[in-house]
């Protein structure tokens, strides 16, 4: 298995041991380890399923097709990452042995965990502690000393034996004084311009509002993560996400394919491949990696140099899969994968509630008859909350109710908006459901409004999973006006499914909730629908991840 540690540790004290080269199949509960010894597992973790096919058998469910061992890789915990997850599960049930190899929920971890879930496994692999220590010191050297003062402590407990804890303390600290030399005025800067930037950001929607009627507008506060520089983002790619990659990519052992999600997941699968090269990498890109989140906001000399590191793993990779067309023709723009194939990230089909359960008024208190604009998700900028919530105090919508539905940072700005004065008794903001209850608390709203902002190309290409997951409940929705969204709401075969309007025009989007709350009830019926036998025709996961199955067909016996 390479030069590389033993093994993954587990809850139990135990490391996993790696599985023997030349072996491409997962051992089953009754496998013995390099030595004979059994697998240990981590406590209560339960053992893997008896009907996982050994080497010799490379058939598919009922012996049809070919079977791989696929191992995907993710940064994250993958508990509810649903794209993964309904992947992993989708190839497990067309007979492939899949391992997603994730890391703990707490990045400082040094405990590993295992889980077997719907026919496949999670193996969650820890962030070595010794590059998170080094990260730590190249960012913020003068803090050596939370660390090296404990140590030269119990070095003079220790004495004569702590000679040895007293010295490498002592040659930490010195280390640092130079770098911190280095990179303290650099990070005083920093501080200094985010406070600045927030100060005049926050000044200025001040005098703006005791001019004019007051809007709900995105304050920075201290939730709001702060910008890493590009030495902070280099540091921790190289002493993180590298890192991880490396010792995943160790643990991994044999596979026939590895897949990789989002640029994160790919070091690992091109890591894994290096030391496997028979293996084929699928790269699984969620979104443009380089221009999502605090990737965007780095310079472009940065941007430019991993683009082309990303251009050189794409070339290695038998195929490239994305969640929509739009992202398919950027990505091939920019990378010339070999193979693309487009799998949205549509829920599986579902029966609407048949019950008459009314959850989100039963919440809320909201009368029966006063409509519900629905935002689900997660609570964080650009995703346009505070347009809906302005939307809501538009003529013609006071008696329509905006409801936040989810989790986020900024929870306690959509709490101050619901005890405001811009809509009284009319923004209701609660608390994120179980992805299994999801379906029935979107069936009870009138309208799905996913205003989205125009603010990254991403944003500009996404298709959201609510936009899904409304229409899967039969709910109609109002999206930006952005391609995917409108090919999808706007030229469904069957009918429009809701209407789009500019995310960033507060009249032009309480125009088109009303549009929707204010047609005659047999007209929103009807719409109701349309949405879900759209859902059920075409927008669905088992319609989706059968082409996902077919590039594993097709790739799983290639050499």
């Amino acid at each position: 298995m390479g030069r590389g540690r033993a093994g993954v540790r587990g809850a139990d004290g135990h490391r996993w041991p790696r599985r023997a080269e030349g072996r491409s199949r997962a051992r089953t509960a009754g496998a013995r380890g390099r030595r004979g010894a059994p697998r240990p597992r981590a406590r209560g973790v339960a053992e893997p399923s008896p009907g996982r096919r050994g080497r010799g058998d490379r058939r598919g469910p009922r012996g049809v097709g070919p079977v791989s061992r696929v191992v995907m890789f993710v940064f994250n915990d993958c508990r509810t990452d649903s794209r993964v997850l309904r992947e992993a599960g989708s190839l497990a049930a067309a007979g492939h042995d899949v391992t997603i190899i994730a890391r703990p929920t707490d990045p400082a971890s040094t405990v590993g965990e295992r889980e077997e879930r719907d026919g496949f496994t999670i193996v969650r692999v820890p962030i070595p502690p010794g590059h998170r220590l080094f990260r730590l010191w190249l960012r913020y050297p003068w803090r050596i000393t939370n660390w090296a003062i404990p140590r030269a402590r119990r070095g003079v407990r220790t004495m004569p034996g702590g000679l040895l804890d007293i010295g490498v303390a002592g040659l930490a600290v010195l280390a640092s004084v130079p770098l911190s030399v280095v990179r303290g005025p650099f990070y005083l800067l920093a501080r200094y311009r985010n406070r600045t930037r927030a100060s005049a950001a926050t000044a200025a929607i001040a005098t703006a509002e005791d001019i004019e009627a007051p809007r709900p507008r995105p304050v920075p506060g201290p939730g709001r993560a702060r910008r890493p520089s590009p030495f902070e983002w280099l540091v921790r790619w190289r002493w993180v996400i590298t890192a991880w990659a490396r010792a995943v990519a160790a643990a991994a052992g044999p596979a026939d394919v590895y897949h990789g999600h989002d640029l994160t997941g790919l070091a690992a699968a091109v890591a894994a491949a290096d030391r496997h090269p028979s293996a084929r990498v699928v790269y699984d890109s969620h979104e443009i990696y380089l221009e999502s989140g605090a990737n965007a906001d780095q310079p472009a000399w940065l941007r430019r140099l991993m683009a082309r590191l990303e251009r050189r793993w794409v070339a290695r990779a038998a195929a490239l899969v994305t969640v929509n067309e739009s992202l398919a023709e950027e990505l091939g723009r920019r990378y010339a994968p070999a193979r693309t194939v487009v799998v949205h990230n549509c829920p599986p089909r579902s029966e609407a509630p048949t019950d008459g359960s009314d959850l989100i008024r039963a919440a809320t208190g909201i009368p029966a008859d006063e409509p519900i604009a629905l935002y689900h998700g997660a609570f964080s900028r650009h995703r346009g909350l505070e347009q809906l919530a302005a939307a809501v105090a538009e003529p013609g919508l006071e008696r329509v109710h905006a409801v936040f539905l989810g989790y986020g940072g900024l929870r306690a700005e959509l709490d101050t908006l619901a005890a405001g004065p811009v809509a009284p008794s009319r923004i209701h903001v609660l608390a994120a459901v179980p992805p299994d209850e999801l379906g029935a608390w979107v069936a009870s709203a009138d309208v799905g409004v996913m205003a989205i902002q125009p603010s990254t190309i991403n944003h500009r290409m996404s298709t959201p999973n609510k936009l899904f997951e409304c229409l899967a409940a039969g709910v109609p929705v109002v999206a930006s006006d952005f391609p995917e969204m409108r090919r999808i709401v706007c030229d469904d075969p069957g009918g429009a499914l809701g209407v789009v309007a500019p995310p960033d025009d507060v009249s032009a989007l309480a125009g088109a909730i009303l549009s929707i709350v204010g047609a005659p009830p047999a007209e929103r019926a009807e719409l109701r629908v349309r949405c879900l036998r759209a859902a059920h025709e075409r927008w669905n996961w088992e319609s989706e991840s059968a082409r996902l199955v077919d590039l594993y067909a097709g790739i799983a016996g290639q050499p």
